[in-house]
């Protein structure tokens, strides 16, 4: 058995144990896949197409739309799961440019400090100056309302949460023993800081991670709500909120509380990761 099979083994067995000694991690979990699978799979078989308009116009939910259809007939079920592509991209995207972003700007700063700390910290404070939101609001209203730039807008607010955690667990750990040791071992910095230092700052930024993924999926829906995110008639969780809050009024229910409430359980599954992802990449939880 090779090392490399030993060591996938071994993460593979810890996976596990995260996830059995962790009943709510695990539910977690496959709350996480179930969305993968819609956003993977759920395009292909969807009853309905969901940009098509029908003659059923506004239906309530029955067993040949059990999610209502909508104003133009269109079938809510569908354009429902068929979003879930969309809004996961939009999370993945933005939480994995700023995790990556606001990891070496908190290594810079952490581990070198000096006039690098000054300069990333006060650019971080600017942003976080702003409220975050509305931050987001002005960079797509400046760029255009596109998914990237959607995407970008997401990253950026997000950047600091990031970087002020990395920053502070560098700062604590880069006069550690075992910093000293791999020096002395001849590593230079920034192996030093990406393979002994990084790693130990990694439980706490996925937290983090969880949380933003969240909070991406909530500013993108925002963002659409408010007619500065995916345009229509691109199925998203936040259009469809939005166009569903006109006929609210007049007892058409189902088309924003279906979104809604798939908006929600996408939050909800996000913020129960954050435990278990934390477990899984500690190395002091290693068995």
């Amino acid at each position: 058995m090779t090392t490399e099979h030993a060591q996938n083994q071994s993460f593979a067995g810890h996976v596990g144990y995260v996830l059995r000694a962790n009943p709510v991690t695990m539910l977690a979990f496959a709350m996480l896949g179930f969305l993968i699978i819609c956003a993977i799979f759920g395009p292909s078989f969807v009853p309905f197409d969901p940009l098509a308009s029908g003659d059923q116009i506004l239906q309530p939910p029955s067993w040949a739309h059990w999610f209502g259809t909508d104003h133009l007939g269109r079938d809510v079920f569908s354009r429902v799961i068929v979003a879930t592509r969309l809004d996961m991209a939009i999370s993945i995207g933005a939480v994995a440019l700023s995790f990556v972003a606001g990891s070496i700007l908190g290594c810079a700063a952490g581990f070198w400090g000096g006039w690098w700390d000054a300069v990333i910290s006060r650019g971080l404070d600017m942003i976080m100056a702003f409220p975050l939101f509305v931050l987001a609001m002005g960079i797509v209203a400046a760029l255009g309302n596109t998914v990237e730039n959607v995407i970008y807008a997401t990253a950026v607010i997000n950047t600091p949460f990031y970087a002020r955690v990395v920053r502070a667990e560098v700062n604590i750990r880069r006069e550690a023993g075992f910093v000293q040791a791999a020096k002395l071992a001849g590593n230079s910095d920034l192996r030093v800081v990406a393979l002994h230092i990084f790693p130990n700052a990694l439980p706490p930024m996925m937290v983090q991670v969880s949380l933003n993924m969240g909070w991406a999926v909530l500013n993108a829906a925002g963002l659409s709500f408010i007619g500065l995110g995916v345009r229509p008639p691109t199925p998203e969780w936040g259009i469809m909120v939005a166009e569903g809050a006109n006929y609210i009024i007049s007892g058409e229910w189902w088309l924003a509380v279906f979104p809604g409430l798939w908006l929600m359980f996408a939050v909800f599954t996000f913020n129960l990761l954050g435990d278990g992802l934390r477990d899984i990449v500690d190395p002091r939880q290693r068995r």
